[in-house]
């Protein structure tokens, strides 16, 4: 699948994975406390590469063990400002993923609180058809921009493992 053209803005590219079901729905994190689903993403360490970063965010985050194999390079799109998106795709069965075994292994430190939570409180499948229903506008203008025949294109997955299971 060929990356698609972007502005080229300057700042940082985050990292992350667009997990569809063939029922067209997405694979989502709610941040502990947000009220917007979002992606598995985040920032490379020094040293890896955007594929890398986004096999340890899912991880990290959810606790997702994915094959490097089956992601699809989506290539990058402008996201923020300052702020680009190098996605990568996966396609799974609708029933790939237990939500309910996924975990957050990573977390911050509530500047209000000063305590330390979990980074995703929650997990979903949320529908590609309604994404101004549960995610940001930039995200949603990002989703809706990648090519969703190209995604249903993907070799279907059964099952995805999780840490610890």
């Amino acid at each position: 699948m060929p990356a698609p053209a972007h502005a080229g803005g300057a700042g940082v590219v985050s990292c992350g994975v667009v997990i569809v079901t063939p029922l067209g729905d997405v694979f989502a994190c709610r941040a502990t406390g947000r009220g917007r689903w979002d992606l598995p993403k985040g920032l490379p360490e020094p040293g890896e590469t955007p594929r890398e970063a986004a096999l340890r965010e899912a991880a990290e985050e959810a606790g997702l063990i994915l094959d490097p194999a089956h992601l699809a390079d989506l290539g990058i799109h402008d996201y923020l400002p300052k702020k680009r998106l190098h996605l990568f795709g996966l396609r799974v069965a609708a029933d790939a993923i237990d939500l309910a075994r996924c975990r957050c292994r990573s977390t911050f430190v509530d500047a209000r609180s000063g305590r330390v939570l979990p980074e995703v409180s929650g997990y979903a499948w949320q529908p590609l058809g309604r994404l101004d229903a549960w995610c940001g506008k930039n995200l949603s203008r990002v989703l809706a921009g990648i090519d969703q025949a190209a995604l249903r294109r993907l070799p279907e997955i059964a099952g995805i493992g999780i840490i610890g299971s």
